[in-house]
């Protein structure tokens, strides 16, 4: 078990130089927690994953993945491809200002119950100009 956790810390390592994240603890927990939809993990926890002293549970290593945008089967086993192979993103309209593309982009990471919350919010957002011209 201790090998199968030192190499699964070698991979997040070099997964998060890739990525061009700061190999820290501090650094990953606060990207980790601000996306993980269930509870936070502390620094550590993570210490323990970059020093191939634990390994995280297999919904923390999804969210992982994720995040450093790398195959699950990889990060966990070392086998398979590294990298994911995604479509390429279709060009931003020139309408959209680099705020916007910042803001979508930061919701598109969000979990799945706060990107709910966050659709909801701008529902009733949109329907404040409705209602004062309706009353008008």
């Amino acid at each position: 078990m201790k090998e199968e956790q030192a190499h699964f810390a070698a991979r997040l390592r070099a997964a998060l130089r890739e990525a061009g994240i700061e190999e820290s603890a501090v650094a990953l927990m606060k990207r980790f927690n601000s996306r993980y939809g269930g509870a936070s993990v502390t620094s550590q926890a993570v210490s323990g994953w970059l020093l191939g002293k634990a390994m995280p549970r297999q919904d923390k290593l999804r969210a992982l993945a994720e995040l450093l945008d790398v195959d699950l089967h990889y990060l966990q086993t070392g086998e398979g491809k590294a990298r994911l192979l995604r479509e390429g993103r279709a060009s931003w309209p020139e309408s959209v200002t680099p705020e916007e593309r910042k803001v979508i982009e930061t919701f598109l990471r969000l979990p799945e119950p706060a990107r709910l919350l966050a659709a909801q919010l701008i529902a009733a957002l949109a329907e404040i100009p409705r209602k004062r011209t309706a009353k008008s």
